[in-house]
């Protein structure tokens, strides 16, 4: 049975036993918070129970590494909306040590992507478009420097409030220890 099946068999259980109830919540940030992390497996029970936030407490997102690659991504958008639509008042970026988007090899993705079938001519009509690919799928040298990058991307933004509190932070995924690297309510962090 393909997962996808496994999980719609699962689901139509769930759904008849009313399993959502004990996750119904609105789509306000209880906690006024946006956290942004990696999308590491390690992260998924890990974080929330280390950050004692519970369904409708953040506004949760993920992608590799926690990075805000660009200031008008969908990163930023999703940021964005969450401070002016949904009451955010505060920002959190949470890397993690041990994370795979440090020391990422593009050449290698590209090699793995070439070898799943995408063709040589797409990538050739990518580069005679201007996209650089081995920047886009860079990572950074180290988790705690691609949160400050992410951090300074966030607070530099045009279209937030200057005064919104971002913060930096690392979490050990065997072990749930935070570490706050940026304190986004110190005036020198800013």
């Amino acid at each position: 049975m393909k997962v996808i099946n496994e999980i719609l068999a699962f689901n139509s259980e769930f759904v008849a036993r009313d399993g959502g109830a004990p996750f119904r919540t609105n789509q306000f940030p209880d906690k006024k918070l946006v956290v942004l992390t990696c999308m590491d497996t390690r992260l998924t029970e890990l974080l929330p129970q280390a950050m004692a936030i519970r369904n409708g407490d953040v506004k949760l997102l993920k992608n590799a590494g926690a990075i805000v690659s660009h200031p008008f991504g969908s990163v930023m958008r999703s940021i964005l909306v969450a401070v002016y639509e949904l009451g955010a008042e505060e920002i959190a970026v949470v890397g993690h040590h041990g994370c795979g988007m440090a020391g990422l090899s593009c050449s290698r993705i590209i090699d793995k992507a070439k070898n799943r079938g995408v063709s040589t001519k797409v990538f050739d009509t990518l580069s005679h478009s201007g996209i650089d690919l081995r920047a886009w799928l860079a990572g950074f040298d180290t988790p705690e420097t691609g949160v400050r990058q992410s951090v300074h991307t966030i607070r530099n933004h045009p279209l937030l409030p200057p005064d919104l509190p971002v913060h930096g932070m690392m979490i050990d995924p065997d072990t749930g220890k935070l570490e706050l690297l940026m304190d986004g309510y110190a005036e020198d962090s800013k």
